[in-house]
């Protein structure tokens, strides 16, 4: 029976929401801006009117609560208020952006347009979210308040996303930490970041996610009392020296625990640093840097600091104008914990991020202008000389723009900022192209090194040039950035037409010689001949020696033969089918899409998903592929393509076998092989297929591939494989 909703605790309902957003955002407005936010309100409020969320809730209170998260946790002002109440209405109701524009003004429309989705059909292979991603950067390089209220969005959908069916929560949860998250992180909004990379646990490893949220709660009550222990002389000696001061332990988020967990491969009681201890000073600009280096030898007086573990990002701020200063320090119960010290305009920038520098942007400091605005003429750039596909520049994005940064110098002592891994060869670019086209290579601190040379913090690089140099396609192999990349793909590509042009003619002599007229059926013989797949290729390969000519003969001409097609590079794959065989999966064993009608579906070799596994299926060419929802692929799957997920789950299946890695730890002693094999073999009538042990100086380690029934009949053989003397650690892997 439907629920009966009462119109008037709706309307109560969105009232509060819309005065709760007044009260927040009143310190920022002046003259006519409630005005302003009102109509917008009342605009949208009409324009949803008909509408509701997957929740049964008004539509609405989205746009409220988005308008919410841009002031609240972002600190936007007015225009954004208003474009985030308008943010759908384009997209969802008759409304155009012209009427927006004639409305709201110029500004609010272009923020309203980079935030409505392209509608419209996408070819094969191309992705509807790509090409979305890459309209909104386009108006990031004009307003970076487009893609600010789109993570606010994106937030409000994470924290509402109960509501959504299973298919839609993965490709949601999967789009978010692909790019949202560490665009969030880009933009040096860290609490933000920190819950959207949770959310996005709680929805794809929901498991894990509340394991590990447990254990932090439980081990609340001693942290707390850890804490005030360790904060104690700190506190008191700031107080002896007249310092302005707060200071907040805060435990790391849910993500970064099992990042460090599975990095380090460590368990949860072996984290080290689940906390940080934060010192927030309340001094004048002129006088942070002093202050800061003064706290840390307070900390440091009271605790012995590691010394590799120093982090100065008050003298040299990150990209995203990040300032603080990190150091890890040991505590007296032999616990390592982390202590940031920071100024609170640094802890403003830090928790607010991008909407927060221009607060601070007319007292004179200059860093919006040397990182953030460095960052989005990097990304303007990327959109300008970038021709490849959606996808292709989603992935160049991605690289380029998420990355840690290393700082090198000119020869002359300029700061040159590029991301981690960059190399001698992206230093050249970086400086101008014609210097990277030409680069033979480069003195590195004095000491000649060749292109493929990858940069150290505080390098001093001298390139070296030669007007004889050509850039190659090895050249693609030495560099990351997408300036780099970019360039030489272009030269290459020109290089190539010159080349083809030149091959053609070789190829039209040839055939004039031979006395064969030059057509399209004749083009076709000599591409199957040769086996190329298109005519520029054949061109270029002609030109540049590495096909020869002389094959063409008139034999290869004869009017009596068949025109030979030419070659596809679609070529089907036999693996799949291969895989199905040995692992005797059946077409009855999985439920797909809402329909329980049978398709025909492949398992995907990648994360070899076995029942009992959460699964989702893929749309290819070749049919439906399933894959486990923690496959390695599946968030870049579900972020490109997420109109080509399709929802499966196992049925109640026979006792059939699949393929399951097992990996296996330990102290290495005599006959442990045979207690492992022999508990595998007898007791759970389990065929293995293989088993590899290393041992080296009493330690082994080991990879047994076994067939198993499903993930219940693995979790056993798990458990009592982790008994055997000896074992300390048994995990399933990804075969």
């Amino acid at each position: 029976m439907a629920t009966l909703i009462d119109p008037e605790v709706e309307r109560n309902e969105i009232l509060r929401h819309y005065r709760r957003l007044l009260r927040t955002a009143k310190p920022y407005l002046s003259g006519n801006d409630a005005k302003l936010i009102k109509k917008a309100f009342n605009t949208s409020l009409e324009a949803h009117k008909e509408m509701r969320r997957k929740s049964g809730e008004p539509y609405i209170l989205h746009p409220l609560a988005v308008a919410q998260i841009a002031v609240e946790e972002i600190g936007l002002g007015t225009t954004s208020i208003v474009a985030a109440l308008l943010h759908d209405v384009v997209e969802d109701t008759p409304w155009e952006i012209s009427d927006v524009e004639r409305e709201f003004g110029p500004r609010v429309a272009q923020i309203v347009d980079g935030l409505t989705k392209i509608s419209g059909v996408f070819e094969y292979g191309t992705s509807e979210q790509a090409e979305n991603f890459r309209k909104m950067l386009l108006t990031l390089s004009e307003d970076v308040r487009v893609i600010l209220i789109k993570i606010a969005d994106r937030l409000h959908n994470m924290r509402t996303l109960d509501s959504m069916p299973r298919h839609k929560q993965l490709k949601i949860a999967s789009e978010t930490i692909y790019l949202y998250a560490p665009l969030a992180h880009r933009l040096g909004l860290y609490a933000i970041k920190s819950e959207l990379e949770d959310l996005y646990l709680k929805y794809t490893d929901t498991e894990v996610y509340n394991d590990l949220t447990n254990k932090v709660r439980q081990s609340r009550g001693a942290r707390n009392r850890f804490i005030k222990e360790f904060v104690a002389p700190i506190d008191e000696e700031l107080k002896a020296q007249g310092f302005g001061f707060e200071i907040k332990g805060r435990p790391k988020s849910i993500y970064s625990i099992l990042r460090k967990m599975r990095k380090q491969n460590v368990t949860f009681d072996e984290v080290y640093d689940l906390f940080a201890i934060r010192v927030i000073l309340d001094v004048p600009q002129e006088q942070e840097k002093a202050a800061c280096w003064q706290v840390y030898s307070i900390v440091t007086d009271f605790y012995q600091p590691n010394p590799d573990r120093l982090r100065d990002w008050v003298s040299t701020p990150k990209a995203n104008g990040y300032e603080s200063l990190h150091t890890t320090v040991m505590s007296r119960t032999g616990q390592w914990v982390e202590v940031q010290i920071r100024s609170r305009r640094m802890d403003d920038i830090a928790e607010k991020g991008y909407a927060a520098h221009w607060k601070y942007k007319d007292t004179g400091s200059v860093q919006p202008e040397s990182t953030l605005e460095a960052w989005i003429a990097k990304v303007r750039e990327m959109l300008e000389t970038n021709n490849s596909s959606a996808l292709e520049f989603m992935d160049e994005f991605r690289q380029n723009l998420f990355v840690k940064e290393v700082y090198a110098f000119t020869p002359k002592g300029k700061l040159v900022i590029l991301p981690d891994k960059a190399t001698a060869l992206d230093f050249a670019f970086d400086i101008h192209t014609h210097i990277g086209l030409q680069c033979l290579g480069a003195k590195v601190n004095q000491k000649l090194e060749p292109l493929s040379y990858q940069l150290r913090n505080g390098d001093q690089v001298e390139i070296l040039t030669s007007q004889k140099q050509r850039p190659t396609e090895e050249w693609l192999q030495y560099v990351i950035t997408s300036k780099a990349r970019g360039k030489i793909k272009e030269w290459l590509r020109d290089d190539k037409k010159v080349k083809a042009e030149d091959g053609r003619f070789i190829v039209e002599k040839r055939l004039e010689l031979l006395g064969v007229e030059n057509t399209q059926d004749n083009l076709n013989r000599m591409l199957a001949h040769f086996n190329v797949y298109n005519p520029q290729d054949f061109y270029y390969r002609i030109a540049i020696g590495q096909l020869d000519g002389r094959e063409i003969k008139e034999s290869l001409f004869d009017p009596t033969k068949e025109v030979p097609r030419s070659p596809s590079m679609l070529e089907p794959k036999a693996f799949d089918q291969e895989v199905q065989k040995i692992r005797g999966v059946r077409a009855d064993m999985l439920v797909i899409g809402e329909e329980t009608q049978k398709f025909d579906y492949t398992i995907a070799p990648c994360c070899n998903p076995i029942p009992g596994d959460d699964v989702f299926g893929f749309e290819t060419e070749q049919g439906i592929v399933i894959h486990r929802t923690s496959c390695p692929k599946a968030v870049a799957m579900m972020s490109n393509y997420g109109n080509r997920i399709v929802r499966a789950k196992w049925t109640d299946q026979l006792e059939l076998a699949f393929l399951a890695g097992i990996r296996i730890k330990g102290s290495d002693r005599v006959g442990l092989v045979n207690d492992v094999t022999r508990i595998i073999s007898n007791s759970l009538k389990v065929n293995m297929r293989s088993i590899t042990i290393d041992s080296n100086d009493g330690f082994f380690e080991g990879q047994i591939m076994v067939f198993v029934n499903d993930t219940d009949h693995l979790n056993k053989m798990i458990q009592r494989l982790s008994k055997v003397n000896g074992v300390l650690l048994v995990e399933r892997f990804a075969s």
